[in-house]
C-alpha cells in the first residue's frame, strides 16, 4: 500500500529551523553548518579536577565551568541542546540504574541549567561485536529534539522516537514495552537476564523502526547518523557497509538513506541510487536539507565518496514497486586519481586510495561543502574539499566550483561563516579557505588527531582533539591561536554551543562551559 506523503515546503523549512539558540540538532540547522549565536564566550576555562574514587568532576578550582556530569567511559555521541534539556550519547560504564550493568548503549538526558541527571535510555547490545556493534563504544549518534520529542539512532540501527520528559509524565503512546526493550536477553546459559524495575529516570519511547529488521541492512562497526526533520519526514543514513572481511557487502541492494514518517515511524521512501553496492566501509554520515533557487533538496554524503542530493517528497519507482527518493545529482567527491592509477582501482584503505564522506555535507548560499575521510583505523590519507553548485538540474554529474587537496582525510563537518570555511583534518591540522574561490588563508597545526568538527561561535573558531584539548582560533583571514583548555580526557565529539553555553563532552564527562 502507498503511504501518504506530506509535502514539503518552505514553511516546513521555516519550521525546521530553530528560532533560539538552542542547539536541537547535529549542525544546529538542516544546513547543517557548524555555527551557532553566542557572546561572551571564555577563552580561559580550567575544568578542575576529578575524583580519583568517585571519577565526578571537582569544580572547586574550576574557572568558567557552569557544572559538569560523569557520564560513561566512551563517548562519541554529540550533544543536543533543547527545551531546556541537554542530550548526549555514550555507554553503561558509569551505571545510573545500579541494576543495569554491563556493556550497553545509553543516552543520558540532563537538565540544561544545573547538570541534574534526568532520564536515560539504555539499549542492549546486538551482540555482533565489533562488526556491526563495537564494544564500549555506546549510542554515536546526536540526537534531533522538536517540541516534546527526541529522534536517536541506537547502536542497534533503530530510529527511535522518545518522549522529552521520559517517564516522568507517565507512559505515553502506543509502545509499552521499554522494559522488555532495555533488557539483554544475550545472556549465557542458565542465566536469566535482569529486567529493569521502571521509573521516572527512564526513557518513555513512543515508536521503534529497525533499520536491520525492516531494510536488511547491514551495519558496519557502528550505526552512527543524525537524523534530520523537516515537516513531518524524518530522514537518516543506514550505516549499511561491508562485514568483517571489508569486502563483501552483505546487503548491496540495502538503502543508504531513508525518509520516515516522525510520527509513526512508517517507512516513506528510500534512495536507489545504488550506494551500497558500491560502498567502501559504511554509509555512516548525516543528511543535510535547504532550499537551492527555489528547489529543496535533502543532501547527503555515501559511503561511497560521492556526495547526493536528493527530491525531499519521495515518489513512486513504478520498476520498482516502491516509494523513492529521486537523485537530482551526484558528484564523485574523490578525484579520479584517488580512484584509479595506470587504469586499473587503488586499493581501499591504503595512502592514496579513495575515501567515503563521513563528515556531514554543509550547505551554505547554494552551494554543497564535502570533504572526504576514512574510519580513523585506516590512518592517514589524501583527501579533499569540495565546493559543488547544488543548483544543478537535468544532469545528475554534479559539478564542483573548486576543489581544495592541501588537505588529509578528515572525519570532521565544515564550519562556514563570513565565505569562510573552517574544516580540521584526522592528522591535527585546521584549514581556512575562501568558500567563493577555495583560496586558502591558513593552516593551523594542534599536533594531536581530530575527530572532532570545527564550531564557529563568538567570532571565534573552537576544535576538540584526541589529546583532550579545545584549541580557540580567532575566526578570520589571518591566524590567531587565542588560548588552548586542558579537558583532560579525550574528546572524540564536537564542541556546540547553546544559550551562550559551551557544551564540551570528553571520553568521560560533559562539561557546561561559560561566563558565571
Amino acid at each position: 500500500m502507498q503511504l501518504p506523503i506530506v509535502p514539503i515546503s518552505f514553511l516546513a523549512l521555516a519550521l525546521a529551523v530553530p528560532a533560539s539558540a538552542e542547539w536541537p540538532m547535529w549542525g544546529r540547522t538542516p544546513s547543517r553548518n557548524m555555527e551557532g549565536p553566542a557572546k561572551n564566550l571564555p577563552v580561559e576555562i580550567n575544568v578542575g579536577d576529578i575524583n580519583d574514587e568517585t571519577e565526578e568532576a571537582d569544580l572547586s578550582d574550576a574557572k568558567n565551568v557552569r557544572w559538569a556530569v560523569k557520564i560513561g567511559s566512551q563517548a562519541y555521541g554529540n550533544p543536543a541542546v533543547g527545551a531546556g534539556k541537554v542530550f548526549v550519547g555514550t555507554n553503561n560504564e558509569s551505571p545510573r540504574d545500579p541494576k543495569i550493568l554491563g556493556d550497553r548503549g545509553v543516552m543520558m538526558c540532563f537538565d540544561e541549567k544545573t547538570g541534574s541527571f534526568l532520564w536515560q535510555l539504555i539499549v542492549p547490545k546486538l551482540g555482533a561485536r565489533k562488526v556491526s556493534d563495537w564494544e564500549y563504544v555506546g549510542i554515536c549518534s546526536s540526537p534531533v529534539i522538536e517540541k516534546d520529542r527526541v529522534w536517536i539512532v541506537t547502536n542497534r540501527g533503530e530510529v527511535v522516537c522518545l518522549d522529552i520528559d521520559g517517564l516522568a509524565d507517565g507512559n505515553d503512546g502506543p509502545f509499552k514495552d521499554e522494559a522488555d526493550f532495555m533488557t539483554d536477553k544475550n545472556v549465557g546459559p542458565g542465566q536469566t537476564p535482569v529486567v529493569p524495575e521502571l521509573n521516572d529516570q527512564h526513557a518513555d519511547i513512543l515508536w521503534i523502526f529497525d533499520m536491520r529488521e525492516e531494510l536488511g541492512v547491514f551495519p558496519h562497526n557502528v550505526s552512527s547518523c543524525s537524523p534530520l526533520i523537516v515537516g513531518d519526514t524524518l530522514y537518516t543514513a543506514t550505516s549499511n557497509g561491508v562485514d568483517w572481511s571489508h569486502t563483501n557487502i552483505p546487503a548491496p541492494l540495502g538503502p543508504g538513506l531513508v525518509a520516515i514518517d516522525k510520527n509513526t515511524g512508517k517507512l516513506l521512501g528510500e534512495e536507489i541510487s545504488g550506494v551500497s553496492d558500491r560502498v567502501l566501509h559504511a554509509s555512516w554520515s548525516s543528511p543535510a536539507y535547504g532550499s537551492v533557487k527555489g528547489k529543496n533538496l535533502v543532501v547527503w554524503g555515501g559511503g561511497d565518496g560521492f556526495a547526493y542530493a536528493f527530491d525531499p517528497k519521495p515518489v513512486l519507482d513504478k520498476e520498482e514497486g516502491i516509494e523513492i527518493l529521486k537523485e537530482v545529482w551526484r558528484y564523485d567527491a574523490n578525484p579520479p586519481e584517488y580512484r584509479k592509477k595506470d587504469g586499473e582501482p587503488i586499493k581501499y584503505a591504503t595512502y592514496r586510495g579513495p575515501s567515503e564522506i563521513i563528515g556531514t555535507t554543509v550547505l551554505y548560499k547554494d552551494h554543497v561543502y564535502a570533504i572526504i575521510g576514512q574510519d580513523p583505523e585506516h590512518g592517514d590519507g589524501v583527501g579533499m574539499l569540495s565546493c559543488i553548485d547544488a543548483s544543478m538540474t537535468g544532469d545528475l554529474t554534479g559539478k564542483a566550483v573548486w576543489t581544495y587537496t592541501d588537505v588529509g582525510r578528515s572525519i570532521s563537518t565544515p564550519s562556514i561563516v563570513d565565505d569562510l570555511v573552517y574544516v580540521a583534518e584526522y592528522d591535527g591540522d585546521v584549514h581556512c579557505v575562501d568558500a567563493k574561490t577555495g583560496k586558502p588563508y591558513w593552516v593551523h597545526e594542534t599536533g594531536s588527531r581530530i575527530w572532532a568538527s570545527t564550531l564557529v561561535a563568538d567570532g571565534k573558531v573552537w576544535v576538540a582533539t584526541e589529546d583532550g584539548e579545545v584549541v580557540i582560533l580567532a575566526a578570520g583571514k589571518e591566524a590567531k591561536h587565542l588560548g588552548t583548555a586542558d579537558f583532560m580526557a579525550p574528546i572524540y565529539s564536537s564542541p556546540i554551543v547553546a544559550n551562550d553555553t559551551l557544551y564540551v563532552g570528553t571520553q568521560t564527562h560533559l562539561y557546561a562551559v561559560g561566563k558565571k
